[in-house]
């Protein structure tokens, strides 16, 4: 039977992609690297400090990087405090809701720093939904490892088999099958040639997987 559900935010609960593309844009012109678009695709679901790392290994920087991480958040908060027209992905806030009055215990599992999920869930306020919040970037591992998915699951205090997880990332959704969840693929029009190909279900609607729709298929 359902219990929990775990939920990614960047391009499930939010399409903050835009803003992510443009504050890492900025800092790569800012160090003086050119990153490919498939090079770019590759990062969505990692940590911030994991993409870092491999920019920092990739392209030899002299910067470390702790360094880069700092100059991308510059950026992504300039544009989050002044973006007024950022809203939720349409649907996702009916869902949440639908699972929350059934009963489902909410679980976030994103790769965004701590301080950008708790400027979404305070903007939106959606701290009432959600009985636990996990960053990526305080773990030791990033998505595709499925450190994030094993946590979050505990969180929930419930089995793995009683958890489902919505993703709409490559990475994301490879960790969610290495830690042993059924995932639901987000294919959402803001993620770009991402994979789906692992996802147990795949929708581009959150109305597919409405509270009556999903239990049924745990019952």
């Amino acid at each position: 039977m359902l219990k929990a559900v775990i939920f990614d935010m960047d391009g499930v609960i939010i399409d903050s992609e835009p803003m992510h593309n443009k504050a890492y844009h900025d800092m790569f012109n800012e160090v003086g690297i050119e990153v490919s678009t498939e090079l770019y695709e590759s990062f969505t679901g990692q940590s911030t400090i994991n993409i870092c790392k491999r920019l920092c290994d990739h392209f030899n920087l002299k910067e470390d990087p702790e360094t880069l991480v700092a100059l991308k958040r510059k950026y992504y908060k300039h544009f989050f405090y002044s973006n007024s027209d950022l809203g939720l992905i349409d649907g996702v806030l009916d869902l949440i809701k639908d699972y929350h009055k059934n009963g489902l215990t909410l679980v976030l599992a994103s790769s965004a720093a701590m301080t950008s999920i708790n400027q979404i869930f305070d903007r939106f306020d959606l701290n009432q939904y959600f009985i636990d919040k996990l960053s990526g970037g305080d773990l030791k591992q990033s998505k595709p490892h499925p450190e994030i998915f094993i946590k979050a699951a505990a969180a929930s205090g419930f089995n793995k088999e009683e958890c489902i997880v919505i993703e709409d990332s490559t990475n994301g959704i490879t960790a969610a099958k290495a830690a042993g969840i059924y995932c639901i693929g987000y294919d959402s029009f803001h993620s770009k040639n991402q994979d789906y190909s692992k996802a147990d279900m795949v929708i581009k609607d959150f109305k597919d997987i409405s509270y009556n729709k999903i239990s049924s298929i745990f019952n």
